[in-house]
């Protein structure tokens, strides 16, 4: 049996709710729809749908949370990574529409959702920024703003000006505010997701790698370490994790690293001058840096870093160093966590949902973006298992197409980190 991994040495790790009761499964079981992966996507379809009647069994390798889902920047930012009008004319008007009110209010639904099941997670709804340092990515931005705010959408942009206030900094000559971001703990929000889908009926089962998946009559019979499931649908999300359970499956993501770097609690007057708003703040460029202020003071800042897993902040001091550069003050301050997990990347940079058999569907590829965006499709994933083929969605379903030259992507997304930190000073 493989054997189970600690959770990676987060701030989360240390300062997390207990989690949910998910032993591992030791008995046959025979359900309607077994999810294969414990992050936000399997545990809120799960919780989704239970709450509808519908058996749901999870197969988790390790615990609830102990991915991408556990040790994300804690950021629930709205929206795709494609404007609202590349969406149109990628999916045209009647789906794109559709995609476009369903990802720009995966923040609403998320914190909704949190709200409903009194999940005690820090959750908070003070906005997202997207900020940019150099005219171009402004522009960009400014664009952006201007296509939400023709739709509606609570969206401001934000000069140099505004900007300063908002972040202690002035290192930003435009933004794009949305008012609907937000941030959350990320581990105490999948245990607390864990705990929902329990308590609504369904059947979550950490320590229990799904090893083998093929079809069993009119069935789906998954080999665990200590048992067998029989189930009518599975749904695979394993995202970053993704592995050959489902042939090819793997070879349509490029698992990427994503580092972050926590500070011991700030003073009162540091923290104040830092994110006053407490707004959560992502940069447009080639590497994206990202960073928000939690209930406790402390600054989590987060990029990418090294392709393997980390156990200190001393693995990313670029992140410090970038942290004192905004803050002057910072220097000297103690920073107490470095870690990292991987999340999954598109080619298209649009999610993907698949449905290469009957009765199996597959969600994976938030792109960053996994927060509100796993916790929605949740919803959106139980509504098309239990109503099949007629259950409209508001995503594609698509199908697999593994990456090129997949074999390459460590030396890939490493020579890709490296251009587009020397373009991002560049100001290209």
């Amino acid at each position: 049996m493989p054997a189970r991994l600690p959770l990676p040495p987060s701030l989360y790790a240390d300062t997390a709710v207990a989690p949910a009761a998910t032993p591992p499964l030791d008995t046959d079981r025979n359900v309607s729809v077994a999810i294969v992966g414990g992050g936000y996507t399997g545990l809120s379809t799960a919780l989704h749908l239970a709450e509808q009647g519908v058996e749901a069994l999870v197969l988790e390798a390790q615990e609830p949370g102990w991915g991408a889902s556990g040790n994300n920047g804690g950021h629930t930012n709205p929206g795709l990574k494609h404007d609202p009008d590349q969406i149109a004319a990628d999916f045209g008007a009647d789906l794109g529409r559709r995609m476009i009110e369903f990802a720009y209010g995966t923040t609403n639904f998320t914190h909704d959702l949190i709200r409903r099941y009194q999940i005690p997670c820090e959750a908070r709804q003070n906005g997202t920024l997207r900020a940019a340092y150099h005219e171009a990515r402004a522009a960009a931005i400014k664009t952006t703003a201007q296509q939400c705010i023709r739709r509606g959408m609570p969206v401001t942009y934000l000069n140099r000006e505004q900007l300063r206030e908002m972040t202690g900094t002035d290192r930003y000559i435009g933004a794009m505010l949305d008012a609907r971001g937000g941030d959350l703990h990320p581990l105490s929000y999948a245990r607390g997701l864990a705990r929902a889908a329990v308590s609504a009926g369904a059947k979550v089962h950490g320590e229990t790698p799904a090893l083998s998946l093929r079809r069993d009559g009119s069935r789906w019979r998954i080999e665990t370490p200590r048992a067998v499931v029989h189930a009518d649908k599975v749904l695979l999300a394993t995202n970053g994790f993704t592995d050959d359970l489902w042939p090819a499956l793997r070879r349509t993501i490029v698992p990427v690293f994503s580092s972050i770097a926590a500070t011991a609690p700030l003073s009162d007057t540091v923290a104040r001058a830092i994110m006053p708003t407490r707004s959560v703040l992502y940069e447009s460029g080639h590497i994206t840096v990202y960073y928000r202020i939690d209930q406790h003071n402390r600054l989590l800042m987060g990029g990418r870093g090294p392709m393997r897993w980390i156990k200190s902040p001393n693995d990313v001091a670029y992140l410090m160093r970038y942290a004192e550069r905004l803050w002057p003050q910072l220097k000297g301050v103690a920073w107490t966590h470095g870690w990292n997990s991987r999340l999954a990347i598109t080619g298209d940079h649009y999610p993907h949902v698949h449905e290469p058999a009957e009765g199996i569907l597959i969600s994976l590829g938030c792109n960053g973006r996994g927060v509100a965006l796993a916790t929605a499709m949740g919803a959106q994933l139980a509504r098309r298992l239990i109503g099949g083929a007629k259950a409209e969605i508001d995503m594609p379903i698509t199908g697999i197409k593994p990456i090129p030259m997949h074999a390459f992507w460590p030396v890939g997304v490493t020579t890709a980190v490296i251009a587009g930190r020397i373009r991002d000073r560049l100001g290209m």
